[in-house]
């Protein structure tokens, strides 16, 4: 019992906490209804909104997914080039390229 004490004195931040915390704590609060009606990111939401923290969106604008996905289409028909003209070497550097590429805007969504 005393290391449950302790886990609850110590406050994770309201993104690390399960989605069953989350309903209790705000179900603590005033002014959040329909907790139990709620996903994970509307608590998260409704909390911080009762609590007075503003969510602050980040949005990396340097990176634009349509134009990486752009650039995919392109290095796709570049490898599909190089394939029928036997440069394996040049496949490959492609298709890591490509790996690269994806692997950025699935990060950039994640982020958004």
């Amino acid at each position: 019992m005393a290391e449950k004490e302790k886990k609850e004195k110590k406050e994770k931040p309201l993104d690390k906490m399960t989605a069953k915390e989350l309903r209790e704590m705000a179900l603590g609060m005033e002014g959040i209804v329909g907790v139990h009606a709620m996903n994970k990111g509307e608590l998260v939401a409704a909390i911080k909104k009762a609590q007075g923290i503003e969510e602050e969106k980040k949005r990396d604008k340097s990176v634009d997914v349509r134009s990486i996905k752009k650039k995919i289409r392109e290095l796709r028909s570049q490898k599909e080039t190089m394939r029928e003209a036997g440069e394996k070497q040049k496949v490959q550097v492609l298709r890591r390229r490509i790996s690269r590429l994806k692997k950025r805007t699935r990060r950039a969504v994640k982020a958004a």
